[in-house]
């Protein structure tokens, strides 16, 4: 299937209409006559770009372990801050949803998956959900934004002590509010109604400190949320599938396993 905008009409705040204006979605369809569970991908990049290898590379392989998978094309620094790349990412899941049963997916069986910066955002639509809006003149935005399940993969979390400065800065300005930072600090936002969550870092990740991980992981107890957490103690950052890394790429069979017993 083709890339799908949306926003077909248009999305709110665009200030042009690039294909940086115009967020979307990529779908990764399991045509086999059964119905599935799907994910939807938020790549990292800082808030201002989207990685490729932590895009389609993935979506591939959810596809190879039955799983519909979809890209999302969020919009990004410096023309798009906060609350643009939350917009996007709500309307992602919503639009998915809405869809679900012609693309065979299962309607309560949608996760998010996120890499770094993109880890933020799916954390943040995992802390920040809404049950949709009942009078609300477009159907798709009636539906629950909230995902079944959540992938951190070595994610940016918290915007204070550990906070990676730079995605913080991309999302919200130079100086953002103290209110803003903690508001967005996801691992403060944590209830009992934030989705199960698998999480993978290494220790000794250089951009992103695995403090991030653990402070949600932490979170995630206290409020009796069920999750899974792996700390492969090397490893750099930015690893998408780790191919490359034997050490690490056991993530995705490790994965795999937990999204089963998600019942995707």
């Amino acid at each position: 299937m083709k890339e799908m905008l949306l926003w077909p009409n248009g999305a709110p705040g665009a200030k042009g209409c690039t294909k940086e204006d115009i967020p979307s979605i990529v779908p990764y369809i399991v045509n086999d006559g059964g119905n599935h569970g799907a994910i939807i991908i938020c790549p990292g990049g800082g808030y201002v770009t989207r990685a490729f290898h932590e895009g389609e590379p993935v979506a591939l392989w959810l596809n190879s372990i039955g799983i519909s998978a979809f890209v999302l094309n969020y919009r990004v620094a410096p023309s798009y801050r906060y609350p643009y790349p939350f917009m996007d990412i709500q309307r992602a899941m919503r639009f998915v949803r809405y869809h679900a049963i012609d693309w065979h997916i299962v309607p309560n069986r949608i996760g998010v998956m996120g890499f770094s910066a993109g880890g933020h955002l799916a954390s943040t639509l995992g802390t920040h959900f809404d049950f949709g809006c009942l009078d609300a003149e477009d159907p798709i935005d009636k539906v629950t934004c909230r995902p079944d399940a959540m992938i951190l993969c070595y994610p940016v979390i918290t915007f204070g002590e550990y906070r990676h400065h730079g995605s913080m800065v991309s999302l919200l300005g130079d100086n953002p509010s103290d209110d803003m930072r903690r508001f967005l600090s996801n691992e403060l936002h944590v209830s009992s109604d934030t989705p199960p969550t698998f999480i993978w870092h290494t220790a000794d990740d250089q951009v992103v400190p695995v403090e991030n991980s653990l402070l949600f992981a932490g979170a995630l107890r206290r409020c009796g949320v069920p999750f899974e957490l792996h700390i492969y103690p090397h490893g750099p950052h930015g690893l998408g599938l780790a191919l490359e890394e034997p050490s690490v790429s056991s993530w995705t069979e490790l994965c795999a396993r937990w999204i089963k017993e998600q019942g995707f």
